[in-house]
């Protein structure tokens, strides 16, 4: 299957592809379903993947202003129903980790790999607002840096920039893609419905209704979310038996960051 268009500054809402057994691959907050350029085509020689962008993103479902995690996951299951995906292999980068996982407390997981899933800071820490903050900061300068963006992306010291918070290396991201990640946060309709939510519900993750095998990984020089502090809530109380695999000098994205390592890594555990 081939992307469909939202029409929504060219974003698509979808890819699918490839044969094998079911596998979704849910993204990051205000990103797309592209992040998982670098690694689809590798995932594609053994599964068949869906990599939906997510509600409330730029080519995603539309949300309204008051939505609960509750109807994201809805959603969601409503796009692997589509799919005639009854369960999948899960994988989720960042907030995509965070509903990967509430997926499996719905049984529609056969594993999951988190990589840097959203949700482990302890309560009260003051981490969770100040990041939730800098997506705002960063919609508005992205908003402004659009117009520009095929001529910054043309640097190396713009690729750079563009993704700093994503990534250490960037050098082997094609310039079209990290184009299209300005572009995916600077049109984000949802953001601050979504940050809203986060700060209303917070985060939760029950493990004793989670049947299937979870590995974590976590990259040591991500930016967004640092390792380990938050991850603290993950490795303490709710998925501290999880395999857990750490990529030193790693960044948000390992995906983006090391795309190779990063699908052995999930092929190696859904085979298992």
């Amino acid at each position: 299957m081939s992307p469909r268009s939202s029409g929504v500054a060219g974003l698509t809402a979808c890819h699918r592809g490839g044969s094998g057994s079911p596998m979704v691959l849910l993204h990051g907050f205000t990103g797309s379903w592209r992040v998982w350029e670098l690694v689809v085509a590798q995932l594609e020689r053994h599964h068949d993947v869906l990599a939906p962008t997510l509600p409330g993103h730029a080519g995603g479902p539309p949300i309204g202003d008051q939505v609960t995690t509750d109807e994201i996951l809805d959603a969601v299951e409503q796009m692997l129903d589509d799919a005639a995906f009854a369960t999948a292999h899960l994988v989720g980068n960042s907030l995509g980790g965070y509903l990967a996982l509430r997926l499996a407390q719905r049984g529609r997981a056969d594993s999951v790999v988190a990589l840097a899933p959203a949700g482990g800071w302890v309560l009260g820490d003051a981490a969770l607002p100040q990041t939730l903050a800098l997506f705002t900061e960063w919609q508005a300068a992205f908003q402004a840096l659009a117009p520009h963006v095929d001529a910054v992306v043309r640097t190396a010291e713009g690729r750079r920039r563009a993704t700093a918070a994503l990534t250490t290396r960037f050098e082997h991201i094609p310039p079209a893609l990290v184009a299209h990640i300005v572009n995916a946060t600077a049109f984000c309709p949802g953001t601050q419905a979504l940050i809203d939510t986060a700060l209303r519900e917070g985060y939760h993750v029950d493990a004793a209704q989670i049947a299937c095998p979870v590995r974590i990984v976590w990259g040591t020089a991500d930016a967004l979310l640092p390792w380990p502090s938050t991850a603290a809530r993950y490795r303490r109380d709710w998925l501290p038996h999880a395999d857990w695999v750490e990529l030193d000098g790693v960044g948000h994205c390992p995906q983006l960051d090391v795309p190779l390592e990063t699908a052995q890594l999930i092929l190696g555990f859904t085979a298992g």
